[in-house]
C-alpha cells in the first residue's frame, strides 16, 4: 500500500517536532510530503534525514497530502483546514478552540465526507469522557494552572487591564466557559475546548485558569459527574520550546496518525 502522504500547516516548535518525527519514520506507512508556511523565502533550515518536503502556502498544500495537520495560528484556521475538508480529506487540527467559532467547517466536512480529528494533545481522559458521553454528564469541571510565563499577552488580560507579571502566589485570573476562554486565551487553551467537544459542550464544562509563578509545567485536572462513572485526572506537562504548548503535544499527533493504518489501536 502506498504510504499515506501528511502534509503541515504551520512550522512553529509543534510543526517542526512532529515533522522531524515524520522524518525519521517514528510512523509507519505515512511520509512528510508537505509544509505551509507564511512566507516561503523566510522558511526555517531544516536538516531532512530522508526525502525533503515541498514547502508551499497553505493555499497550496491540500493537492499535495491526503492528511492535513494543523499547527497555524488561530487566525488561519480556516484557510488551513477548509481546503482538505472540501476535498474529502482528513484534517487533524490543533487549534480546538477555532472550531467554536468555525462551526460551518463541521457542516463542510459531512458535506464532503471530511474528517476532523482532534488528538488529545496536552490533555488526558478524553476517551473516558466520550464513552461518559454516550449516558449522562451530570458536570465536567476543569482546573488549569500554569506558569506566569505561559499566560503573558493573552488578550483576556490585556483587555481587562490584568497584570500578572509579579504576582507571588497562585492567581485565578479567569473563572467561566471553554467558550469564553477559546477567546480569552486562543494560544493556551485548546486543551478546554477539547475536553468540553468531548465531554457536555463548551457552555455548560467549567473552567477555571490560575496563573502560579511556583509552577515549571502546565497542570490540568479535570473532574467528571456522571451516571457512569465519577472520576478525576491531572496531567502536569513539560513544556515545548514554546512555553505556552506541552511537549506532549507533538507526540499527541504522531499517536493519532499511528491509528489510521495501524494493525492495533488501543482506546476508545
Amino acid at each position: 500500500m502506498s504510504a499515506i502522504r501528511i502534509g503541515i500547516a504551520g512550522f512553529g516548535a509543534i510543526g517542526q517536532s512532529v515533522a522531524k518525527s515524520l522524518d525519521a519514520g517514528a510512523v509507519p506507512g505515512v511520509a512528510l510530503s508537505a509544509i505551509a508556511v507564511r512566507d516561503l523565502a523566510r522558511r526555517p533550515d531544516f536538516a531532512w534525514r530522508g526525502d525533503a518536503p515541498v514547502f508551499t502556502t497553505l493555499a497550496g498544500l491540500e493537492p499535495l497530502c491526503d492528511v492535513v495537520i494543523e499547527c497555524a495560528p488561530a487566525s488561519v484556521f480556516e484557510e488551513a483546514v477548509a481546503p482538505a475538508l472540501k476535498a474529502g480529506k482528513k484534517a487533524v487540527v490543533l487549534s480546538s478552540g477555532a472550531l467554536l467559532s468555525h462551526p460551518q467547517l463541521i457542516e463542510l466536512a459531512r458535506a464532503h465526507g471530511g474528517q476532523i480529528l482532534v488528538p488529545s494533545g496536552a490533555i488526558l481522559g478524553l476517551d473516558a469522557l466520550t464513552a461518559a458521553a454516550e449516558g449522562t454528564i451530570h458536570s465536567v469541571t476543569m482546573i488549569t494552572r500554569k506558569p506566569v510565563r505561559g499566560l503573558l499577552g493573552a488578550p483576556y488580560l490585556t483587555e481587562n487591564n490584568i497584570d500578572i507579571s509579579s504576582i507571588t502566589e497562585p492567581t485565578l485570573i479567569f473563572r467561566g466557559s471553554p467558550r469564553e476562554a477559546a477567546v480569552g486565551f486562543p494560544a493556551n487553551l485548546n486543551v478546554a475546548v477539547s475536553v468540553s467537544l468531548a465531554g457536555i459542550g463548551p457552555d455548560r464544562t467549567t473552567l477555571e485558569i490560575w496563573a502560579d509563578p511556583r509552577l515549571e509545567r502546565n497542570v490540568h485536572r479535570v473532574e467528571v459527574d456522571a451516571d457512569s462513572a465519577s472520576f478525576s485526572m491531572e496531567i502536569q506537562n513539560i513544556p515545548s520550546e514554546n512555553p505556552k504548548t506541552g511537549r506532549i503535544t507533538a507526540q499527541s499527533v504522531l499517536a493519532a496518525l499511528r491509528k489510521l493504518n495501524g494493525p492495533l489501536r488501543v482506546g476508545t
